[in-house]
């Protein structure tokens, strides 16, 4: 069971009346049964539970529960998707609909609403009179962190979008890419400005409470964020901050960071905390929150292999080959492999307690398929994911990933032999040769072909692939995207301008500032 993590209630609610018949002073009433906004930011517990709203964005299916990772994930050439649901199944083709906003709409939607959250607690917060002054430096930290957070996705996924700073107005404009992505860095630079580097060496309501956003969380995507955007000088120096912090390390078991054991480890940066034990069991599709919503993930469920799960995602061939292509010291398969994917491994292998080979074994078709082992229930404790609540947390943001954007760096400001050191971490864990012995004085294109292939077998099914392949501009250089082609076959109907996410219909409809669909679409 997981104790003093922070789970997110949902509290603030406005309601309206309206009737007829009535005079002035009649309608000028509030219900009892609900605490309007304006009478709801009053003290440090308010402060506290209005960010913790912030949070809750993040637990919803438009969100971490389930749409997000889908949205992050399907587009890569390391995942594909036989899904019934055409909706979910063409995310990997590039074959979004505009009519149909189900899944891309959905997280959109609910980026804004972690975005109008935050607005609320940035404007509101500063003018309580709070008994904890640094507590109020804490709570407006997280909610520059949450904003930028959500933002950053809504930049990296739908390009040109609104980039609403208050919510007191009903409708904003349609930001260019890289006005978005300067919102972005100027949340995160607030947030680290603002955000301690752990929550334990201080007294106040949020003391101890492990999975609220750090300077070193704000720091990572901060980086990420300079990455995404080209500027490798000001990225190497925010992942330099993190990694000369001292607060974070790899894990010695790669596995540890994709099941309920060993969560907020040394490796975690930044991690969506789920948990069967909080909150009711009722689902959280998103809406108006509800005392019974549960804080759990759908995840598990909808990537689960078949008789477990729906199967609605799935590892490709190309990688597991590539799992292949590098022995270990002992010349045993890189044991990533195994942390990643099921399938009818020699000697056997188990999923929640049974054989995969005896369980599959009347089924051809299941038994020569790969399948997810990432943040699966697999070891036995449950008999399978068809309840819909898998509390194992969401690693967003981990160490390693910040080891090897940092090698990136390096390598792309011209320091290709310094970056060997920082990949090396990464591969010692998984016991893998001494890269600069194997491959000795790399030239910096070299050097990128071997960090993507480090990436791709360090993150797969973690979000990560699909926004490297965007960034590097694989798409835009022919020989690159033929490469993509000839390992994943949905790229062949890629489309330029679809590697972003169309901005819903709804919003074109209904805010008149929003005017320019992505192109593609």
């Amino acid at each position: 069971m997981k104790t003093k993590n922070i789970f997110y209630s949902l509290t603030i609610a406005i309601t309206f009346f309206v009737s007829s018949c009535v005079s002035d002073a009649d309608l000028d009433q509030s219900d009892p049964n609900f605490e309007t906004a304006d009478k709801f930011w009053q003290d440090d517990t308010d402060a506290l539970e209005g960010v913790n709203a912030v949070y809750g964005s993040l637990l919803t299916d438009g969100s971490y529960m389930r749409s997000t990772p889908l949205l992050l994930d399907l587009k890569g050439d390391g995942t594909k998707s036989n899904s019934p649901w055409g909706a979910m199944a063409n995310i990997g083709r590039f074959n979004t609909s505009v009519s149909d906003a189900s899944i891309y709409g959905w997280a959109f939607e609910t980026f804004y609403q972690g975005v109008y959250r935050a607005n609320q607690v940035l404007e509101n917060v500063p003018g309580i009179d709070m008994e904890d002054d640094a507590l109020k430096r804490r709570i407006l930290g997280q909610a520059h962190f949450l904003r930028g957070l959500y933002f950053f996705h809504l930049v990296n996924l739908f390009k040109n979008v609104p980039i609403p700073l208050t919510s007191l107005e009903i409708y904003h404009e349609q930001k260019t890419q890289e006005e978005g992505w300067q919102q972005v860095k100027a949340d995160l630079e607030a947030a680290a400005e603002l955000l301690p580097e752990s929550y334990y060496d201080f007294t106040g309501l949020d003391a101890g409470q492990v999975g609220r956003a750090t300077k070193g969380a704000a720091l990572a995507y901060l980086g990420k964020m300079y990455l995404f955007t080209g500027d490798f000088a000001s990225a190497k120096s925010a992942f330099e901050s993190v990694i000369n912090s001292g607060n974070y390390d790899l894990v010695a078991n790669y596995s540890d960071n994709f099941t309920l054991y060993n969560e907020n480890n040394s490796e975690s940066i930044f991690e969506v905390q789920f948990s069967r034990e909080a909150g009711g069991v009722d689902l959280g599709w998103g809406g108006a929150p509800a005392s019974g919503w549960g804080k759990t993930s759908a995840r598990a469920i909808t990537y689960g292999p078949p008789t477990f799960g729906f199967t609605d995602v799935q590892p490709t061939r190309i990688l597991f080959d590539d799992f292949h292509k590098e022995a270990t010291i002992t010349g045993e398969v890189d044991p990533r492999l195994d942390a990643t994917m099921f399938y009818n491994k020699p000697g056997g292998m188990m999923l929640y307690g049974v054989d995969f080979a005896t369980h599959y074994g009347a089924n051809p078709s299941y038994l020569n398929d790969l399948f997810v082992a990432k943040y699966q229930n697999s070891d036995g404790s449950r008999a399978d994911e068809y309840d819909w609540r898998s509390g194992i947390n969401e690693r967003i943001m981990r160490y390693a990933d910040v080891l090897l954007m940092y090698a990136e760096c390096l390598n792309e400001l011209g320091q290709t032999d310094a970056a060997y050191g920082y990949i090396q971490q990464v591969r010692d864990r998984v016991n893998l040769p001494d890269l600069a012995i194997t491959k000795p004085g790399m030239s910096q294109q070299q050097m990128r072909d071997q960090i993507a292939h480090e990436r791709f077998l360090e993150f797969p099914l973690e979000g990560h692939r699909f926004d490297d392949i965007r960034r590097w501009g694989w798409l835009q250089d022919p020989s690159k995207l033929e490469w993509l082609k000839s390992r994943d076959p949905e790229y062949g109907s890629y489309v330029p301008g679809r590697e972003y996410f169309p901005i819903p219909q709804a919003e074109m409809d209904n805010n008149p500032l929003v005017t320019e669909q992505n192109p593609g679409y």
